[in-house]
């Protein structure tokens, strides 16, 4: 589901409208095992092929679209708090601490707005931004398509910082996020890394592989690290395209454990799980303590699956004709199943609460909670 770019920066893209080469596999009947009702729906606009997940804060449901659309929603009832136009087409959002809401515009245009959908500030960055920007305290970080990272004060929207890393010939048109403690930014990277950085200055502090290239083509040796890395305790946890997926050390960035797995979108986590699903459309859990295989659901192949989200006795993703599909975090076997516009669902899915909100390319979003 991966688009890949040749560098100088090329890209593949795994969100392409080309025909698939491999047909999704048909839907298994299955008896439902759990109630899912959906609690609120809402639209929020297209997204026109680029991949936008909705963010959860302060009791609100944050979204935008390709237009320009960004709004703001009641977590419980769906209900539209505000809602503004940016002014200039959207490329990724939204990141948000709940007081600072951040999205990409097109050529790399950085938005910051107040939590009331005042403009704060308009930056500009080097290149296109694809994955939303990580809001923290007092500065908005972002990932350029060049490869290049960059803070910006919260407040000013005044570059403190920067960092640039070589672009690999070949990269996933995709979109690998950057997750933040009190002190760090850890950033999904091409060529299979994952880097930690102080929030302070971005000097980086280490650099774990996720993948390791390799192949005698440059397509055989993209390894990108995709998604979103997702911070679990002490560790965090990562996947990458052709590579692995694995847990390493937060403060060393020492490995724990790692796998061969090959996925173009991010892990999920819970207290004792790692989800993940390949780009073939298998979904599996690893122990979080050492990696062990617990199981594998193999009847998804080729679906275009989303991350996974834990909810509940579930784990929730969507796929590439718009079904959310809930299997048990227990065994991987079926539970539910909800059909939503028909339009792909290629952004990360959030949890509030108890319900998990989806954003299909289409522009609805839909929250659904588990009985």
């Amino acid at each position: 589901m991966a688009l890949v770019t040749l560098a100088g920066c090329a890209s593949l893209n795994p969100f392409s409208k080309a025909a698939p080469r491999n047909p999704p596999a048909a839907l298994v009947e299955f008896k439902p095992t759990m109630a899912v009702r959906t609690a609120w729906s809402a639209s929020v606009g297209k997204s026109n092929g680029f991949v936008f997940s909705p963010a959860a804060a302060n009791g609100s449901i944050f979204a935008a679209s390709a237009d320009g659309t960004i709004a703001r929603f009641d977590a419980a009832t769906g209900s539209v708090i505000w809602r503004i136009n940016a002014g200039a087409p959207l490329s990724a959002g939204v990141g948000t601490d709940g007081n600072t809401v951040a999205v990409a515009g097109e050529k790399g245009a950085i938005f910051a707005f107040d939590e009331n959908g005042k403009l704060r500030w308009k930056a500009q960055t080097t290149s296109e931004v694809l994955s939303a920007p990580a809001v923290t305290a007092d500065m908005v970080i972002v990932r350029s398509v060049d490869n290049r990272i960059a803070a910006f004060d919260i407040a000013t929207g005044t570059r403190r910082w920067f960092l640039q890393r070589t672009t690999p010939a070949l990269t996933l048109r995709s979109a690998p996020g950057i997750v933040t403690t009190a002190t760090t930014a850890y950033a999904a990277m091409p060529g299979g890394r994952l880097l930690a950085l102080t929030l302070n200055n971005g000097a980086p502090l280490w650099e774990a592989a996720v993948g390791d290239p390799r192949g005698a083509t440059e397509l055989e040796r993209v390894s990108d690290t995709s998604g979103n890395p997702v911070i679990a305790g002490r560790e965090i946890c990562a996947v990458a395209y052709q590579g692995k997926v694995g847990c390493y050390d937060l403060a060393s960035g020492t490995v724990r454990w790692s796998k061969d797995w090959s996925s173009d979108v991010g892990v999920g986590v819970d207290e004792r799980f790692i989800f993940a699903a390949n780009d073939v459309g298998a979904v599996a859990a690893f122990s979080r303590d050492g990696g062990t295989s617990v199981w594998r659901n193999n009847k998804l192949g080729y679906r275009r699956l989303s991350a996974p989200v834990s909810l509940g006795r579930s784990v929730a993703l969507g796929d590439g004709q718009g079904y959310i599909h809930f299997l048990s975090r227990e065994d991987g076997a079926f539970v539910a199943r909800v059909a939503t516009d028909g339009s792909p669902i290629l952004g990360t899915p959030v949890v509030a609460a108890d319900r998990v909100i989806f954003q299909t390319q289409a522009g609805a979003l839909v929250a659904l909670a588990a009985e």
